[in-house]
């Protein structure tokens, strides 16, 4: 059964270092959730405080009700996937996946079994008598899911499963990922760097920089309303417009900036006089609107457009030397003498965010 994992004002140092600073976060049962970050953040010392890999120097680990703060990783009922495979080559896949079993003394009339449903679950029950060096790197990587699979852990543990992977891989191994894990039933903690990938399959993600927890929010949550201009920028692209708040109504705050007055959506105890930063995402931005007036309307100068096919991604600039990113799906065809054309612009009051941080 899935438990619950609790991390609890968790800190970690190497040497004089301090890698964790009070972490505290609760992944429910069942949960798919993510630990997003910079390298050196701090997301892999915590993947492996929680594996029991490495101890912490505060705080404590719990599984469901049960603190494994100081038990050995083996006792913890946890399975980890790491970036590199680690499969015996002359082992077959089925010898891979019993391995873990043979540790722990089952026996192989009941370890068959367990490890022909784990290859079935990563659909590789076909290919159980081959050998690694036979398969793909997305057939390894299954493997070395199954292997983690077999023991039938309470929480998985996943540490950058897919870096190894080409583009086309990685996109194919997120949703099966997901696809197991949910079968399973199972609590699992991933780690990575990669935007995208957390994005499209996390149930929910934390964001951290230098040992700290910024913030924790499904995915949309944390991309609509990031916290502070570090969200904001890691989780994905934006500009951000440095203003002074005028006024406040209504859940909303007019914004002076050198571009003129933005309406945006208000934090709670915003402010007349406050300074802040205006996040306004690529996709927000409406180009060649028919919106003459209104609120968050602007005269623009196309500056630049790279064709993507599907998208197009434009630079345009507002007065007072301001440049906006705007993205354009299933794009016109821009000719290049068209940089330096007079266009509008137009971003929803909902999708211009005030920061303070």
């Amino acid at each position: 059964m899935p438990v619950p994992i609790t991390i609890e004002k968790l800190v970690k140092r190497f040497g004089d270092k301090t890698v964790l600073r009070g972490i505290d976060v609760r992944i429910g049962a069942g949960e798919l959730f993510f630990l997003l970050g910079p390298s050196g953040c701090g997301k892999t010392t915590l993947l492996r405080a929680v594996a029991g890999l490495n101890e912490p120097d505060e705080g404590r680990i719990l599984a469901g009700d049960r603190d494994v703060t100081r038990l050995p990783p083996h006792q913890r009922d946890m399975g980890m996937v790491f970036q590199s495979y680690a499969l015996w080559p002359h082992l077959s896949l089925r010898e891979n996946v019993a391995f873990g079993l043979e540790m722990r003394g089952i026996r192989k009339a009941e370890a068959g079994p367990r490890v022909m449903r784990a290859l079935d679950m990563v659909k590789l029950a076909d290919r159980a008598s081959a050998k690694p060096n036979e398969l793909s790197g997305g057939q390894q990587q299954r493997v070395a899911l199954a292997r983690a699979l077999v023991i039938e852990p309470q929480c998985l543990l996943l540490d950058e499963p897919l870096s190894n992977l080409d583009a086309k891989l990685r996109l194919e191994m997120r949703t099966e990922i997901r696809r197991i894990c949910k079968e399973a039933g199972l609590t699992a903690i991933y780690v990575t760097h990669d935007q995208k990938e957390a994005l499209s399959i996390a149930d929910r993600l934390a964001i951290l920089d230098q040992g700290r927890l910024l913030q924790v929010g499904s995915p949309q949550e944390v991309y609509t309303r990031p916290c502070t201009r570090f969200v904001a920028q890691f989780i994905g692209e934006t500009t951000f417009i440095e203003g002074t708040v005028k006024t406040v109504r209504d859940g909303t705050a007019d914004v002076d900036t050198a571009a003129g007055v933005w309406t945006a959506t208000a934090p709670e105890k915003s402010a007349a006089g406050e300074k802040v930063w205006l996040s306004v995402r690529p996709e927000a931005v409406q180009l060649h609107t028919d919106k003459t007036g209104g609120p968050n309307v602007f005269k623009a100068q196309l500056h630049g457009t790279i064709y993507l096919g599907e998208v197009a991604q434009h630079v345009v600039e507002l007065s007072g030397g301001i440049s906006l990113k705007a993205l354009e799906t299933r794009p016109r065809l821009v000719a290049r003498d068209e940089t330096r054309a007079e266009t509008r612009v137009y971003v929803e009051p909902a999708d211009v965010q005030i920061l303070t941080e």
